[in-house]
């Protein structure tokens, strides 16, 4: 069936009927979006797919609304705890469940990530937004600091004021916040697939440093994950060129901590250029965060001496 038009509710708007939009607008570029209450419109018929709006779910009739009763639930994984209740979807829970993996193939996410992507997107991006747009879960949860920079929160900020009285005001509003929308989405998306990336080129390097403390990369990667993910307890630093520079980082003990497997060494915090120098004796060293996470050094010389210096430091502490 050729989809013609795309139809969620008009007026105000949220971050879910938004993102749905996200994807369905790059399934189907040719379809016209209508954002209507128009009961003709919103009734399932051919070419139409109907997000937010008309108090039914019916995949078959191309309808994805989730604010009738029964609320359409997710399917509880199969790790879930006992009595553990299964969450509501919102519309883009919905759109992403039946879209979600032809948005990755439209995206050319390879067939060998595309699950793993999948679900990554769907717990991490989707979730968050079916359960604070059905009050399951509230935005203050990630913080009184914090709970204003959520994805909802920020959308919430591309709608009109109460005196923006247009007509078209919401409809605009909506139009110019779709490609904002676009970029978050697909942005994520990008991400995830870089991780799977890098992470074979990672365990490729774990493999080749052996024993040694030090992990080399052939240029900067996300790598904690691959490191925990292969039991590389032993790795405590990870160099790799940066520019025209070489990078010394540390290893976080875990995603949830900025505590490091080994800081370091103190002598070096906030030096720079032949303060370092110095301070390390060698030649070429250029930068240490005061945090004493990373260093940075002029040539790979010099990037393996401050490295070998810290891993010494860190075994004597």
């Amino acid at each position: 069936m050729t989809i013609t038009h795309l139809v969620t509710h008009s007026g105000g708007f949220h971050a879910d009927e938004l993102l749905s939009s996200v994807i369905l607008t790059r399934l189907f570029p040719e379809a016209t979006l209508v954002r209507t209450r128009d009961t003709a419109m919103i009734t399932p018929g051919s070419g139409k797919v109907i997000y937010d709006v008309g108090r039914a779910y019916d995949a078959e009739q191309m309808i994805f609304d989730h604010h009738q009763r029964p609320v359409p639930l997710r399917p509880l994984h199969a790790d879930a705890e006992e009595g553990e209740e299964a969450h509501p979807y919102s519309s883009f829970g919905l759109i992403w469940h039946h879209f979600g993996r032809d948005y990755l193939r439209a995206l050319e996410v390879p067939e060998l990530y595309l699950d793993e992507v999948w679900g990554s997107f769907d717990r991490g991006f989707v979730l968050p937004i079916d359960l604070m747009d059905n009050g399951a879960m509230n935005a203050s949860q990630a913080g009184p600091m914090l709970a204003s920079l959520t994805l909802p929160a920020l959308i919430d900020l591309l709608k009109p004021v109460f005196d923006e009285t247009a007509d078209d005001a919401d409809d605009q509003a909506f139009l110019a916040a779709l490609p904002i929308a676009k970029a978050f989405v697909e942005g994520s998306i990008k991400k995830k697939c870089a991780k799977r990336r890098a992470d074979t080129l990672v365990r490729d390097a774990i493999t080749a440093a052996g024993d040694s403390a030090v992990l080399e990369l052939p240029q900067g990667m996300p790598f904690r994950s691959a490191v925990e993910a292969t039991g590389a307890d032993h790795l405590l630093y990870v160099i790799h060129p940066r520019g025209g520079d070489w990078a010394l980082n540390c290893i976080r003990k875990g995603g949830d901590t900025f505590e490091n497997r080994a800081d370091l060494p103190e002598a070096w915090a906030g030096l720079t250029d032949a303060a370092l120098e110095d301070a390390s004796g060698v030649k070429g060293a250029k930068f240490c965060h005061n945090g004493r996470f990373i260093a940075v050094a002029s040539s790979r010389e010099a990037i393996v001496a401050l490295a070998e210096l810290a891993v010494a430091d860190a075994k004597a502490r």
